[in-house]
């Protein structure tokens, strides 16, 4: 068999979030009216790369399923829903970040940020994700193959890719709204080639 050619992790587009919640996991959080817009420049971004697009996954979060939504109408798939690719755990899920963190009483989930002690560690995203881009390259017959999903595991998988240290400030990622950072896969090694913002 031969296994796909690229593999694209797409981050969503903007989310209507009023009331500037950190929504994580919960449900009912769904793409602006400029984040579908963002969607469809991320699928005309990739089209435009001149590649056959064959497979397409995505979170199962409405945003991430919202995103994929223009994928799969430009290349004629069906997107697959993957747990492995979800957004990770967090305690302040739901709460506005920055009055949590004026809580002194929300301060022992910060005490170990290499962890992180407030969420899922960074090496089970690393892996979950590892596993999914890996079962999609070989089950991917030629092509390019798209996942759509979120900049925690984004960048965890940047980081991992690189061979740099998981551990990082989550204010410093390099993973926009609607980015498309793009992996090739030699033999057992995945590498990085390309990063775009096609919704900048």
């Amino acid at each position: 068999d031969v296994p796909a050619s690229r593999l694209h992790l797409v981050r969503h587009g903007e989310v209507h979030n009023p009331g500037r919640v950190l929504y994580g996991r919960l449900p009912d959080f769904h793409l602006s009216d400029d984040g579908r817009r963002m969607a469809q420049s991320a699928a005309e971004h990739v089209a435009g790369l001149g590649r056959d697009v064959e497979a397409l996954r995505c979170s199962p979060l409405e945003r991430t399923q919202e995103s994929a939504a223009p994928f799969a109408e430009r290349f004629h798939l069906e997107p697959v829903l993957d747990e492995r690719v979800i957004e990770p755990t967090n305690v302040f899920e739901g709460t506005q970040m920055r009055r949590s963190l004026m809580n002194p009483l929300n301060w022992w989930h910060l005490r170990q940020p290499s962890v992180p002690s407030w969420g899922e560690p960074y090496v089970s995203v690393a892996e979950r994700m590892r596993a999914a881009m890996d079962e999609l390259w070989h089950t991917t017959e030629a092509g390019d193959a798209v996942i759509v999903s979120h900049q925690a595991p984004i960048w965890i998988t940047h980081l991992s890719v690189a061979g740099l240290p998981l551990r990082h400030d989550p204010r410093t990622r390099r993973c926009a709204l609607s980015s498309v950072t793009s992996f090739e896969r030699v033999g057992d090694v995945w590498r990085e080639v390309d990063y775009a913002e096609p919704a900048a």
